[in-house]
């Protein structure tokens, strides 16, 4: 969505330019920005006129609070299925496979605690995971730790070959608080 907006701004912008370099012809910039013929028209038949500007305007507001209402929507937890058989099925829930993941990711040298969630729907599930560092870890050691004992684990314990994974890091205090790292 972001991406339609910046590109329908990206094209007025660019029309605004070439309307004031004059590619549309010499004066068009200091003229109307409605034809005068369209403005006559609006003033012709005032009721369809509003009734299309209210509707509009109502239809944009609708975009709007549907648009804000997904945006602020948690995301989905998926539970897996791995097997299924006619009499039964095996289902890892997302907090089981979270809590594997962040338990596993916590025993690595350097990591004072982890956290993890699993996103996203059953056939392409991703992974949000936060770890606190202690103030002697490797960080670039961690990650490679990370991809290579818990991740590739997690990948073939959940039965995908992709496993997209937000890695948030912070600096683990006396206090217990993270501090974060950009």
């Amino acid at each position: 969505m972001c991406v339609l907006i910046g590109l329908v701004l990206l094209v007025g912008g660019t029309l605004t330019a070439l309307l004031a370099y004059g590619v549309f012809g010499t004066g068009r910039a200091q003229r109307p920005l409605l034809d005068p013929v369209v403005v006559d028209t609006f003033r012709a038949h005032p009721t369809p006129s509003r009734i299309i500007a209210i509707a509009a305007g109502l239809l944009i507001v609708v975009f709007g609070l549907v648009w804000a209402a997904r945006s602020v929507r948690p995301e989905r937890r998926p539970d897996l299925i791995l097997d299924t058989a006619p009499d039964t099925a095996i289902v890892i829930t997302a907090p089981a496979a979270a809590e594997a993941v962040a338990g596993q990711a916590a025993t690595l040298p350097g990591v004072a605690r982890a956290r993890a969630r699993l996103v996203g729907d059953d056939r392409t599930p991703a992974l949000r995971l936060t770890l606190w560092l202690s103030d002697d870890a490797d960080l670039a050691q961690v990650l490679r730790d990370l991809d290579e004992q818990v991740l590739t684990g997690a990948r073939a314990s959940l039965g995908v070959d992709e496993l997209p994974v937000a890695v948030r890091v912070e600096l683990e205090t006396p206090g217990g608080a993270g501090r974060r790292v950009e």
